[in-house]
């Protein structure tokens, strides 16, 4: 078998380890905590294209891909105001398995195409050679879990099968890498077959493409058991996935960064020769915020900026009530800081799936 220092490199984002080893690299903040300001009615998700749909499409935020594109490119121009590096596409809930729930899981590609043409716009309107900016595909863990069961009474039962999954997410991959997504983020993993689907079809899809874009893996830790909702630790879910040799593997949205600190250290300790990110809420959930969280801008700052200083970070952003003003704040405090080092020779090379489009290399499922 081919050596995986002789495999594929990236043929996207191909500055971005370099970059990495720099400095610590900012991602953007979160999405739906700004497009809630916008106060957009049922009339303003439907458009004019769904005008007349039979369903209520309020809430479906990557629906506004296609009929308030304007305001999508707005967030993202005022993240990368703020000073991110990593942009994020609407695509959180962009699969078929999602949108089924609005009788929409056949635009689910064109959502994709067309959010990642979106930030691509934005990215490269302010891009330069001494500062790239870069559109993550973002693809979220979906509203079903293969691991757990949706009925207390019948612990075999479950709402999605892997091959399900599967087809969803690389569907969104296909429709996110036409629309010009530079990496790939699988995001907010709470169950960690799910996620195993996912890069199954990331795959998929480099080995019938020919691609080869960095992929970045971060899950969520539900509560003070330091666990993924699947029942794993984070150590664990590294071990599981490591084999995918990810650009970067990290933790985002559940809790606050003052609760996050302890499994982050434990991640940052578990994965010692890959990247590490962090993007957490902006501290517990107040309905009283504007935001809907607790945090203002300086204290999600401080302690993202503590951990930076302590040598825990790559890649630091925002999830659920961050703002622009979160991310202008955090870049700020760790822009002086050295990123987390990391063993160079186990993230010089592309990931294990990156392979020439005639080999196979199917990852387990197990």
């Amino acid at each position: 078998m081919t050596s995986i220092h002789s495999q594929n490199t990236y043929t996207r984002a191909q500055s971005l380890p370099d970059l990495l080893k720099k400095r610590i690299v900012v991602l953007d903040g979160a999405m739906g905590t700004m497009i809630q300001q916008y106060k957009l009615d049922e009339a303003a998700f439907r458009g004019t294209r769904f005008a007349d749909f039979p369903r209520e499409l309020k809430g479906n935020n990557e629906l506004l891909n296609l009929t308030q594109p304007q305001v999508i490119s707005e967030v993202h121009a005022a993240y990368l105001a703020a000073g991110a590096d990593l942009i994020e596409t609407n695509t959180f809930g962009a699969t078929s398995i999602a949108q089924e729930d609005y009788q929409l899981a056949h635009l689910a590609r064109e959502m994709n195409v067309a959010a990642a043409r979106l930030a691509r716009k934005a990215c490269d309107a302010v891009s330069t050679p001494e500062h790239p900016r870069y559109v993550v595909g973002a693809i979220g863990p979906t509203p079903r879990t293969a691991s757990i069961s949706p009925d207390v009474n019948d612990p075999g039962a479950r709402n999605t099968s892997f091959e399900e999954l599967r087809a969803a997410y690389l569907e969104q991959v296909e429709g996110l890498v036409e629309g010009g997504a530079d990496v790939l983020l699988v995001e907010t993993i709470f169950d960690t077959l799910n996620a195993k689907a996912a890069v199954f079809a990331i795959e998929e899809f480099f080995e019938a493409s020919g691609e080869c874009l960095p992929v970045m893996l971060s899950c969520t830790v539900t509560d003070a058991s330091g666990r993924v909702l699947s029942g794993q630790t984070v150590a664990g879910f590294w071990h599981s996935v490591r084999h995918v040799r990810p650009l970067t593997v990290g933790l985002n949205c559940a809790m606050g960064a003052a609760l996050m600190r302890p499994y982050l250290q434990e991640l940052s300790t578990a994965a010692g020769d890959t990247f590490i990110s962090c993007y957490p809420n902006a501290g517990l959930p107040n309905p009283m915020s504007e935001t809907g969280f607790d945090e203002t801008p300086e204290v999600t700052a401080r302690l993202l900026g503590e951990f930076a200083r302590d040598g825990l970070l790559n890649i630091v952003g925002g999830c659920c009530g961050t703002t622009p003003e979160h991310i202008a704040a955090i870049r700020q405090q760790v822009e002086a800081c050295s990123p987390r080092g990391v063993i160079p020779e186990a993230i010089s090379t592309a990931p294990i799936f990156c392979r020439a489009p005639t080999t196979s290399s199917r990852l387990s499922v197990d």
